[in-house]
């Protein structure tokens, strides 16, 4: 079995019960925040802007509707499958796994958003894909990471959760395991058992400033939620970096 197909990510992200459980998320919240990061970085109609992972598209499509070329990368085959039927001549999409360097120093702007990090089981795979989004950076490109504040999402878990979505009753277990958020999933469907994990490192603000310096990528700025006021630890939902290359 290649190490791939061992990561919970490769497998549930895959699994068309994700799209299920997760159909309801707030498109518009997410536009908003597009927007007023737009706003923010000001991209230059020429320049290019690297979704990643992209999942099915949502934002990589919207921030193209908005006149950008945009490229979304994602290790999902499905969601790339998906994400494929939207492409134009400034629109891309590609499987891509992001520990591995896509194109360098071939964009302006590189998005990571809605906690597409930290997944990895092995510390050091944090530092490999951070370093790999910084090799596709040109030079005086940035780089916007938006993690949970993970102080904050430990004090508020909610332990135990049933949601019923298309008939399917999902059990949901919320935890802290050996470093790690861990979100376990379980229901019945068709007669037959499942069984999904989402774990996510439990990563800090120092964790990450970590993590920048050994990439070499400087910090200008955090924000703490998705109207972009400043990072408070304490109350803010959100660590939204902005690192410059």
């Amino acid at each position: 079995m290649s190490i791939q197909e061992q990561e919970w990510f490769s497998t549930w992200f895959d699994s068309p019960y994700y799209h299920i459980l997760y159909q309801h998320r707030d498109d518009l919240e997410a536009q908003q925040f597009m927007d007023k990061l737009l706003t923010y970085l000001h991209p230059k109609p020429h320049e290019k802007i690297l979704d990643m992972p992209c999942g099915k598209g949502r934002h990589a499509v919207y921030l193209n509707q908005k006149g950008y070329d945009v490229t979304g990368l994602d290790l999902s085959e499905q969601s790339i499958a998906h994400a494929k039927q939207f492409e134009n001549e400034r629109l891309h999409f590609a499987e891509h796994d992001m520990r591995e360097v896509y194109q360098p120093e071939s964009f302006d702007f590189i998005l990571n958003l809605f906690t597409s990090f930290g997944y990895f089981e092995n510390e050091t795979e944090n530092v490999v894909a951070l370093n790999a989004m910084a090799k596709a950076l040109k030079h005086g490109g940035k780089l916007v990471i938006d993690f949970m504040n993970t102080d904050l999402t430990i004090a508020n878990l909610v332990a135990e959760e049933v949601k019923i979505v298309e008939g399917i009753k999902f059990h949901i277990h919320r935890g802290v395991d050996n470093g790690f958020i861990v979100k376990t999933i379980r229901f019945t469907d068709k007669g037959q058992d499942y069984k999904f994990e989402e774990r996510v490192r439990a990563l800090r603000q120092e964790d990450f400033i970590e993590y920048f310096g050994m990439a070499q990528l400087r910090l200008a700025e955090v924000f703490g939620d998705y109207n972009l006021r400043p990072f408070n630890p304490a109350s803010s939902e959100r660590m939204i970096f902005v690192l410059k290359k």
